[in-house]
């Protein structure tokens, strides 16, 4: 297919993903899957489960599980929504995630990695994600308008699932945030004036951070999120709360940290120790 065809399919996959409500990350990761696949067919009048099984196979030693179910999910709603192929979509099946537990840090990693941040808006953006659970999207597209520093509580406006959600702030991070607040009463972000930081800027800026700091593990923005829930765990606080605070829709998502909690297995006395 050439590409203006192409580009004509894509934007239908579009307008139907828009339909859906879903957000801009999920299409432009669609996008980048479709895009590809359709490129390399000859007409979409003759496209087989075979074409589409050949697709998917080239992606096995690139991309890990995770990324290979995204491809599978952009196609299968391709052919439902775009070109209603249901002998097609409904024989796609997504691949097992790996089982794999999310990258945590100590709590003296946390120091570190305040620390080191070279500065101040660096240092309370870490401290904020790691304080408040937010997911780097929902950090850069906070507006002062959605932090209430009477109550220490803000809000994620139309987060993931396109939910408002109530979330914490730190007691001692609450002046040093009013104070950004005052200092910069013309921008319209939290963090930036006209338009949000884009999430790549914020996981650089860690990513400086925790090289400075001298901590080897991988650490991104979602880290400090597996952070904030792991170490609210270990603290003895309810999992349906962290569920909330998080914002996920499904306690299943949030258990995963029951099996990252070291402290919660330390803290357990063996039943020969109670008999005596």
């Amino acid at each position: 297919m050439n590409k203006e065809e192409v580009e004509k399919l894509l934007n239908k996959a579009v307008i139907e993903l828009k339909l859906k409500s879903y957000s801009q990350n999920t299409i432009d990761s669609y996008l980048y899957f479709l895009r590809p696949f359709l490129l390399k067919l000859p007409s979409i009048d003759n496209i087989t489960l075979d074409d589409v099984k050949l697709y998917l196979s080239t992606l096995i030693d690139k991309y890990s599980n995770k990324s290979r179910a995204l491809a599978v999910s952009s196609l299968r709603f391709f052919f439902k929504r775009v070109l209603d192929r249901p002998d097609i979509y409904v024989k796609l099946e997504v691949p097992k995630r790996e089982k794999t537990l999310p990258e945590v840090l100590s709590i003296d990693e946390i120091k570190l990695l305040i620390q080191a941040a070279e500065f101040k808006k660096s240092k309370l953006i870490i401290q904020l994600l790691y304080s408040s659970g937010l997911r780097v999207s929902e950090l850069v597209n906070l507006t002062q308008k959605d932090l209430d520093f009477k109550q220490n509580i803000g809000w994620v406006r139309k987060g993931k699932g396109k939910k408002d959600r109530i979330f914490k702030i730190a007691e001692s991070l609450s002046k040093n945030l009013e104070k950004q607040i005052i200092k910069n009463p013309e921008n319209k972000f939290l963090f930036s004036k006209e338009k949000p930081l884009t999430p790549r800027n914020v996981q650089i800026m860690i990513k400086r951070a925790a090289k400075n700091a001298g901590i080897n593990k991988k650490v991104t923005p979602h880290t400090l999120r597996h952070s904030f829930a792991t170490h609210l765990l270990d603290a003895g606080e309810n999992l349906l709360v962290i569920q909330q605070l998080l914002g996920h829709e499904n306690l299943e998502t949030t258990k995963i940290y029951t099996h990252i909690s070291q402290d919660q297995l330390k803290k357990v006395k063996s039943p020969l120790d109670r008999l005596k």
